[in-house]
């Protein structure tokens, strides 16, 4: 699908941060609907795809059993969940199992759901993979079979296959080292009969993540323990203003320092090349750099979200729309209007960006990172070194933590690292290190976004209309990719989650402003849904109460046609003890539903809120995520969610003073501390359905079922985010 040769791309610049043809393909996982017609036409075409054991299983003499992991594991346990579904279909036994993250191909390892790219996003990882590493246990356990048979002289209906033994009724058994040269010389059964659910072993059960040990004694490498021989560290001085380049540097002072090797100018500032990352840090303090702002965004946080107030009370570009949402509003009994303001947020991945670039004796690159998207970091390292893609090899390690930030479509620190390797004459291999404050202050955020909401009653409480208008910039718009993903001007990460709202409203009308601004913004885990399940639910919540109705049984009147979030909205009621009356004065219970990538999640909050500010007790958190292969990982996932957006809820944002990022670590920007982290109960839904993805549909529905149950403790409603803690002063 590729129209041209990556090798010839210009280095990316800070502000052309979207980069390669091959991250339009990527970027459509993110946009992926597997609803209704869609979800039946992806698993059709995922079932289709064809049995290659070679590509993902590795049987050594030895009996262990290897499995090639094409996504990257930045903490969500996918490595687990993929080597259940292959062992489950292999009969192997867990002891025996390991796994090993492949090279970048993407003729063997793409993402189905992301076209002829390689890469992690979208909570995609087990649904894309979910018939293809079935395809090929099964396939390879029918090798086994055929090889035994051939050594015994039985027929292979005659053998069974249990916890990774061979054994035939004559008393005959092997394990599967002793057959795994000669299985791999048998032609590959492109259709092997798939295991029925009453016969599985290992999926929807119990297994130890397969990380966890490594990750305890410390033996898992992570990009930023890699250390080849004669390595360098290199940091780089970023401009304070988004949009700023070097305009001149004077570079006396750090040259002359003891174990600096190197200063050079890149396109996204000055980098300094030292022997430690101390000496490193201290020579860029040392740098005196005069940069041009003429082209920098200079405007504070607060302007930039006052232009979007104006601008919401203008009319947008429609992104949905049925009847006439204005009139059936003029004519209600009763008329409700809301705003809710979302600022910028940072992913604060507890690992900082890294990545290691090695050249070899001839010429080629090995490069070592947390590698998410590796066909595109694979072709910007290629095209920024002048080298053809073959002569880049990309090494996958652990990643601690990504929510969004390592998949930049132009693969900003892969580039980056890539263009000092290039700049520098040295011939040691290169580890670029971001600290955290070079994350914080001059990476990529969650849009700053702004809504305001407008609903009609009838006499019965009914809702007659919706007008609805978000006002925020667009990641699509301005890159290089609008013209395909982009539709009459509706960049559909904007306004997921509302605009497609399964609620069934009379009439609606959806429109959205894309504002204009110098911040970099990106996806940020569960991307558009961060703010647009929060508004819907925190609006409907107002909604129910006005129309004096039970929150739970108004949402329940309104998804007559989404059986699937009903269902998660009644277990987690149910299980929450809804409709209960509170143990104690300023406590309250508060309910959201959302769906995404797939996924249906409904949390019931349970808090205690007053002058002290907001407690969250417990989270009591119903899933639908079709089959769950590791029921425990998708627990730990919803419990990872809640830690993760609770910050979110209470304090976090990112401002912007004269242009200049204000929050530089987690003093100013804390993540959520262990004594503020609630019980969390998860209920999973019982399912036949192909599984889905969990990595990101716990995020969305935490913030409003917290500012709802507030509400039900205070009678305040706090709107926006994080919550104005303030104003529960005297409740």
């Amino acid at each position: 699908m590729l129209k041209r040769d990556l090798t010839d791309a210009p280095i990316p610049s800070r502000r052309a941060f979207l980069g390669g043809a091959a991250a339009g393909a990527m970027l459509l996982a993110f946009r992926l609907d597997l609803k209704g017609a869609r979800a039946a036409e992806a698993s059709d075409t995922l079932s289709k795809a064809p049995a290659q054991p070679n590509a993902f299983v590795r049987i050594a003499a030895d009996d262990t059993v290897t499995v090639m992991i094409k996504h990257l594991d930045m903490g969500q346990g996918n490595t687990t969940g993929l080597t259940t579904i292959l062992a489950d279909e292999l009969d192997a036994d867990w002891s025996q199992m390991r796994v090993a993250f492949a090279p970048a191909d993407a003729k063997l390892y793409a993402n189905l759901l992301m076209g002829p790219v390689q890469g992690t996003g979208g909570s995609t990882a087990i649904a894309n993979s979910w018939f293809q590493l079935r395809k090929a246990g099964a396939a390879a356990r029918a090798m086994l079979v055929a090889a035994a048979a051939e050594k015994w002289g039985v027929p292979a209906g005659e053998i069974t296959v249990a916890k990774g033994v061979i054994s035939h009724k004559s008393g005959k058994q092997a394990r599967f080292g002793e057959f795994a040269e000669a299985a791999a010389a048998k032609p590959v059964p492109q259709e092997p009969r798939l295991k029925t659910p009453a016969e599985w072993t290992l999926i929807g059960g119990r297994v130890p993540r397969i990380d966890s040990a490594a990750k305890t004694d410390g033996t898992a490498i992570y990009s930023l323990d890699i250390r080849r021989p004669g390595q360098v560290t290199a940091l780089v001085a970023h401009p304070p203003r988004f949009g700023a380049t070097v305009k001149s540097v004077d570079a006396e002072a750090a040259q002359g320092m003891p174990g600096v090797v190197g200063i050079v100018t890149i396109p996204t500032g000055v980098a300094v090349i030292a022997r430690d990352t101390w000496t490193a840090m201290k020579a860029r303090e040392a740098l005196k750099i005069t940069w041009d702002d003429s082209a920098a965004e200079t405007r504070s946080s607060d302007a930039i979200l006052a232009e979007y107030r104006e601008t919401a009370k203008t009319s947008g570009l429609v992104a949905s729309q049925a009847g006439d949402a204005d009139g059936a509003i003029k004519g209600s009994a009763k008329v409700l209007e809301a705003e809710f303001s979302f600022p910028y947020l940072a992913h604060a991945a507890m690992e900082p960006l890294n990545a290691t670039i090695e050249r070899a004796v001839d010429g080629s690159f090995d490069v070592y990172a947390g590698c998410q998207i590796q066909t595109i970091e694979q072709a910007v390292v290629a095209a920024t070194l002048g080298v053809t893609t073959d002569r880049v090899r990309l090494h996958t390690q652990w990643a601690g933590g990504s929510f969004g930030r390592r998949a930049t479509p132009g693969a900003d620190y892969f580039a980056e690292a890539a263009a000092i390797v290039k700049a520098w004459d040295g011939k040691a291999p290169v580890h670029l290190v971001w600290t955290r404050e070079d994350d914080m202050v001059a990476g990529y955020y969650r849009p700053q976004v702004h809504h305001t909401v407008k609903a009609g009653l009838n006499e019965k409480g009914q809702i007659t209309g919706w007008r609805h208008t978000m006002v925020g910039k667009s990641i699509m718009i301005g890159s290089p990719f609008e013209a395909m993903l982009v539709k009459n001007g509706i960049d559909s990460t904007t306004v997921e989650g509302a605009s497609d709202t399964p609620y069934a409203l009379p009439a609606y009308r959806f429109e959205v402003h894309n504002a204009r601004e110098g911040v970099p913004v990106l996806w940020w885990r569960s991307v558009g849904h961060t703010h647009t399940a929060h508004v819907m639910e925190v609006f409907i919540d107002e909604l129910a109460h006005a129309a004096g109705s039970d929150p739970v049984a108004y949402r329940l009147s309104l998804l007559t046609r989404a059986p699937r979030l009903s269902g998660v909205l009644k277990l987690a009621a149910e299980q929450a003890g809804w409709g209960g009356k509170p143990s104690e004065k300023g406590r309250g219970l508060g309910v959201a539903v959302h769906e995404s990538f797939g996924s249906y999640v409904a949390m019931v909050a349970d808090v205690t809120a007053g002058e002290s500010g907001v407690k969250v007790n417990r989270i009591v958190a119903a899933v639908d995520v079709g089959i769950a292969v590791n029921p425990d990982v998708v627990r730990a996932q919803v419990e990872g969610a809640v830690g993760f957006a609770l910050s979110a809820v209470l304090r976090n944002r990112i401002t912007l003073k004269d242009g200049v990022v204000q929050e530089r670590n987690f003093d100013s920007y804390q993540p959520t501390r262990i004594s503020e982290m609630p019980r969390v109960d998860v209920h999973i839904v019982p399912s036949e359905v192909a599984p889905t993805g969990i990595g990101e549909p716990g995020v969305p529905v935490l913030a409003p079922a917290i500012a709802n149950a507030v509400f039900a403790a205070t009678g305040q409603r706090l709107r926006s985010l994080p919550l104005d803690l303030s104003s529960l002063r005297g409740a």
